[in-house]
Parts: C-alpha cells; structure tokens; sequence
C-alpha cells in the first residue's frame, strides 16, 4: 500500500534531545531544519538542514542518538558552478511502502522491502536557479539517500567533477577499510583503525561507534555513474571521492537522471548488518523476466594448479587446458555429483605477456590442443557442463568489440555461465574510442561501469550467467539483473597459494565489509591447505568446509584439484553435500574480523547448514538450534577441528567427523581451533519428502 502525503515543509527547531546527542559532530545553532522523515517504526530519524549561506545538510538519529550529524550534500562540476551556497526548499513529498518480492535465487528467498521515502527539493536563489532533489529512503534498519537532477535549461549535460556528499559521524569510532585508488585494485587486507586513522577508502566500510552500533556505508544501483569511495576529512567526517575516468568530468550525464543511492545500514552489532536488505532493496527489480535457464551450482576447474605455477594459462608443455585434462575433471565431476567444470586458458591470446595487454584474446577461437566439440559431447554424456572464461588483460574495448562473438560462442557450446576478468593495474584499463584515440580508465569509473552491464545485458540475450573478476564492487544489481551471479573484487583464495597469505581473520572481516555488498566468487576449499612450492595455507580443513556456508555465492567453486580431494573423500563429503542456494540465513553470533557463525536452510528441501569461523584465536561458543525447525528431529552431521588442530601447524588437517540427534530445543558447542571452523549439515527427519535436486 502506498501513501502519499505532503510533509510540512515550515522551519522546525531542533529538540533538546537532538541537541544533546551531538556529541561530536552538531549542527551550527543557526541552521533550521526543513524537512524531517522516519522509518516505517519511527527508530530511525533524517533531518535536512539549511544554514544562513543555503547550504543543504542531512542528519541521522536511531532511538534518539544520533548516528550522523550534519552531513553536507550537493555537487562540484567542471564547467558550471557548484551546488552547494544559495540553496533554498522549493518542497518536499514524502511516500511509504510495504512489500515483498522473491527473489529467483539468493540468501533468502523472500525479501520485505518496508520504508518511508521523503524528497527534498531544491532550488538556488541565484540567477541559474538550477534545481536539485535528494530523496531518502528510511528503514528500519538504515537509510539510502540519492539525488535526481530534473530536466531543466540551465542543467542540461552534467559534468560532475565531484561530489559534496558527506558522512559526519556524532561519535567516535572504529573502521575496517580497504584502501582506494592503489595498484591492485580492490585486493587489499583490511585495516583496523579509529575513524580518524582511515584514508581513502573503498566500499563497503564498516564502523563500531562507540557506543557499540555498527554502521556500514555503501551504494545501491550503481548505474552509468562512477563508483564512490570515501576520504577521511577532520577525524570524524568522511566525503564522497568518486572514482576517476579518462576526462575531466568523473560524470558525465543529461538530465534528467539519478544518481545511485549512498547507503547507511544500522544495527546494534555486526550480525544485524548482514541481515540488512537495503542494498537489494534500492535496485530495480528483475528486468530480465524469466530466468530459469539460470542454475546456482557448484564447481570444479581447470585453476588450481595454474594458480600454483604448476601449469600454466600459455600453450605448451606445461598448459592445463588441454583436452585431455578437461576429460580428467569432467569426469571427476562426473562421479562426484557436481555439475560444472571451469576452464581458464582454453582460448587464443594466453601466449606470451598478456598482463595489461589482452590485444591478442579471442574469445570464440580456441587453441588446437582444446578440442571444444568434443569436450562439449564428453561432458554433455557425462551429465555435466563447461564454464566459460573471458579474460581481458584490460583491453576493454577488444573484448567490447567481440561480446556477441564470446556469448553465442558460449551458448553453442553448451556453456551456462563465464567468468570474465580485468587483469591490469589500477587506472591502466585500455579504452579506445570509435576516432581510435587511446584512453586509460580505472576499474570503476563511469566507463567501465558501463562496460560490466553492456556484457551482462549481452551474456542474457544469450542465456549466459557472468562471474566477473577484477570487477566493478556489488552494489545489488544482481537483483535487476539476476544472470550477474558472483564477482571477486577482493582477495580470494588465489592469495592463499602465494607469499602474503590472507591471515586467519580475513574471511571474518569480508563477512561484514566486503560481502555486505553480495556474493563473492572466493573460491574455497582447498582440502590440501597447500599453495605454491608447498607452503602452507593459514586455516583448518574444517574451515574451508564451513566456508561453504559463511561465503554466500550462486557459483561456488571446489578449489582444489581432483588428486588432492581424493585424499580428503571424508571431509569432501561435506563440500558434495552443500548447497548454493537458500530459502533463508540466520546469523547466529559474530564480531567484525573475529568470528562469525552462520546458518543457512537450503530452498530445495528442509536441511539446514551452518557454518562457523574463527581468527586466530580459539574459541569455544555455544549456540542455540532455535533456527531449525519446531517439532523435527534433525541428524546433525558435524565437521568440526579435531584435536590440537591449529593453523600453523601440521595439526591443522586434524578433523572430527560425527553424528548426533539435535532437535530445535537444544544447543551446540562449537569449539574451533586457532585459525578453525566447524561446518554442520543438519538433515531433516520425517515430514515432508525431500526434494530431489543436483548439488
């Protein structure tokens, strides 16, 4: 139901109570208020401001505490002047909503999308008067605020040089962060600093105020728009840095349009952020009607051992994508019940250095020692399917060129899904224009945002999934454009076979930083725990099972190559069993780069699975099985560290595998060792009949 009403758009004092929570960052005694809005429960609270030089601001409160205080909104441009002085309320509106949608595949299978909107219009009192609105989204849990510029005469083509957006937090607090605008793009550890200790940094960023709500910021939609990063101004504020492109402007845009949403999610620890939708819900919904012919499933490939220098991506004695490797894991996963089988290195342009330079890639022309027919027959009899890969080396426009040629390609051959990748250095994406002029653009400028939805809009005309690495960051267009099944965009487990490793907290960081934002193609179960020239991975075997159900993704690889698995058929069981898609997710506990626990139903039958990872320290929870459902038994089959299991030790292999009668009513211990995990399948006895369904 909808209801729209005008909202009062008279000056409002600020009460005593607003006043006394700005702790850090208050409002100045002469700006007044002219417009307000709440959630839907009236928790959450946004002012907009207007100070005596017209310069519009926003605040936030959640049960009367402030959460931001003052927040400047508005525009530099590049060859107009700015939004920012001489703003003045032309009106406001204001709208709510209540509803659900389902979502094809996901964490959870229905969504409720619940809030009240308010829309704040502006107009400068100078000579342009040039219009601007800035509508906010209220939750329950959180805010999502974005600008729309109106058709008008004196704002017809935007150029935007930057945004005035700002964040200005009303109390101290701690951030976990990545940094921005470095080499390697987003595939960087994260930082632990107070608030004033962040740089510039990517989205999703996490904080802990101090007295201890937990925020994280991000952006929904991101659309023909340069993705935000964010700076740290005066210890407690952080503006909006858009990404760079080739040209002046960072945006380029004719009006009318809007600008994606920034997003605040709020909640009283870090487990309440994951379980927060506003990301999904500030995208469109599907646009590509039905979509059936997509199926979530795990997979195996033709990576590891390239990964590890064993084999390589080039031709000659040491390629992995040769026919006769390709047969090795279709029928490995064959046998094993898993439907697909990734191939990288199987096309023309792989020879030679390729890093920065994909010039030479074909994506429809395979080499002579991959015979594409045949695997397609061989893996076709065997019940299972290839995917695909379409590395770019950054040469863009290349693969621009030939995205109907790569998709149809994909689509003969009986390929479901591709995994695309952006191998070059941060700002070194090779653009060139119809004129044949040369550009360099970043990962996530406006131009390469573009990119990433041409080759989704393309792969569905073909009905192919896109895995994308090196990719444009998650903002839930997943949700408008559901073949946009996974992505990378972190440190993977590629990390893991190299010097540097990831540390045991990493994964717990990503769960409430990076994986806010969606699901990530990680890449887990290395059962071996071996990387390149033997060294040692940093976790447990029964982490990298409990993996499975902490890292949400449509696509989930079994990393590790069949020779390894067959050594560990006792703890792969588990990774044979585990779905990839789910009707609903609970997380049970968690501490933002400590620990998390969670739980997840599978949508194609009554078993429950739950997952638990630990840092680097051992921990002993115990959690409550109320998840499951009332009145059933479940046989709990458990993963867990076995004894003296530890990271950094041979003693990580040590694994326990057991069974016990649970039912709601009871309670589980989990102990995990340094660096652990356990991993739990909770199968359903009696009611309902388990649906059939391929893992």
């Amino acid at each position: 139901m909808k209801i729209v009403a005008a909202l009062l758009a008279t000056s409002l004092l600020v009460s005593a109570a607003h006043a006394q929570t700005a702790t850090v960052a208050q409002a100045p005694a002469e700006a007044r208020i002219v417009a307000r809005g709440t959630s839907p429960d009236k928790s959450i609270a946004v002012a907009v401001s207007i100070d005596p030089d017209g310069r519009a601001s926003y605040s936030v409160t959640r049960r009367g505490k402030q959460i931001l205080g003052e927040s400047r909104l508005g525009f530099l441009f590049t060859d107009a002047p700015k939004m920012d002085r001489g703003m003045k309320l032309l009106g406001t509106t204001a709208d709510s909503s209540d509803t659900s949608w389902t979502q094809p595949f996901g964490e959870w299978k229905t969504i409720r999308d619940r809030h009240n909107d308010l829309t704040v219009k502006l107009v400068e009192a100078n000579r342009l008067k040039r219009r601007l609105e800035v509508t906010f989204r209220i939750f329950d849990d959180g805010v999502g605020f974005r600008y729309t510029f109106p058709r008008q005469d004196n704002l017809g083509t935007v150029n935007i040089a930057e945004e005035l957006t700002s964040f200005a937090f009303a109390q101290p607090a701690q951030a976990w962060w990545k940094p921005a605008y470095e080499w390697n793009r987003e595939e960087y550890l994260y930082a632990n600093t107070p608030l004033s200790g962040v740089g510039t940094a990517q989205t999703v960023m996490t904080l802990k105020l101090a007295d201890g709500t937990h925020v994280a910021l991000h952006e929904a939609a991101l659309v023909d728009y340069s993705a935000m990063n964010l700076a740290q101004v005066d210890g407690h504020t952080l503006k909006a840095v858009l990404t760079p492109g080739a040209g002046a402007p960072k945006v380029t845009r004719d009006a009318p349009f809007s600008t994606p949403w920034r997003t605040i999610a709020i909640a009283d620890d870090a487990p309440g952020l994951y379980m927060n939708h506003i990301t999904l819900n500030l995208n469109e919904p599907n646009k590509l009607g039905d979509v059936s012919w997509l199926k979530p499933a795990k997979f195996v490939g033709v990576w590891w051992n390239m990964i590890k220098g064993e084999w390589s991506w080039a031709r000659g004695p040491k390629h992995g994508a040769t026919t006769a490797n390709v047969k090795r894991y279709i029928d490995f996963a064959s046998a094993q019940g898993i439907p697909g089988v990734l191939v990288e290195g199987w096309n023309v342009g792989w020879d030679g250095d390729w890093f920065g330079d994909g010039t030479a890639m074909q994506f429809d022309r395979p080499t002579e020692d991959f015979d594409a027919a045949e695997l397609q027959r061989y893996a076709k009899a065997k019940g299972v399917y290839l995917i695909g890969h379409n590395e770019t080396g950054g040469s863009v426009s290349h693969y621009d060129a030939q995205l109907d040629r790569a998709f149809k390609y994909a689509q003969d051959h009986g390929i479901p899904a591709v995994k695309t990748g952006y191998v070059t250095d941060a700002g070194e994406i090779e653009r060139v224009d119809a004129d044949g002029t040369k550009k360099r653009e970043w990962h996530e400028g406006q131009w390469m945002v573009n990119h990433h939805l041409r080759v989704v809009q393309t792969a569905a005309k073909y009905r192919v999934g896109i895995d994308s690495h090196e990719p444009v960051k998650d903002t839930g267009l997943r949700r408008t454009y559901p073949n946009w099944l996974s992505r990378e965009g972190g440190r993977g487990m590629e990390y893991n076979s190299w010097p540097g490793k990831n540390p045991p907290e990493h994964e717990a960081n990503m769960f409430f930083t990076q994986w806010l934002g969606g699901p990530m193609d990680f890449t887990p179960g290395v059962l071996s725990l071996t990387g390149s020239e033997g060294s040692a991975i940093l976790s447990t075997e029964a982490k990298q099972l409990a993996l499975y159900v902490v890292i949400y993704s449509p696509v989930q690889m079994a990393a590790d190559t069949p020779e390894n698995y067959a050594k560990h058929m006792n703890a792969f069981q588990f990774i044979k069993d585990v779905p990839v898609d789910w009707q609903d997710t609970r997380v049970l506990n968690g501490a933002v780069g400590d620990y998390v626990t969670v739980a997840r139903k599978d949508r194609a039958s009554d078993d429950w699975y739950l997952g638990s990872i630990t840092d680097e320290q051992a921990r002993t929870m115990t959690v409550p099985l109320s998840f499951l459902d009332k009145g059933r038994r479940y046989v709990a089959q458990i993963y867990r560290d076995g004894p003296n299991a530890d990271y950094r030790t041979e003693q990580r292999h040590s694994i326990a595998i057991e069974t016990r009668n649970v039912t709601s009513a009871d309670t589980l211990t989990l102990a995990l060792a340094p660096g652990g995990g356990q991993a739990v399948r909770f199968v359903a006895q009696g009611g309902s009949a388990r649906k059939a369904r391929r893992r």
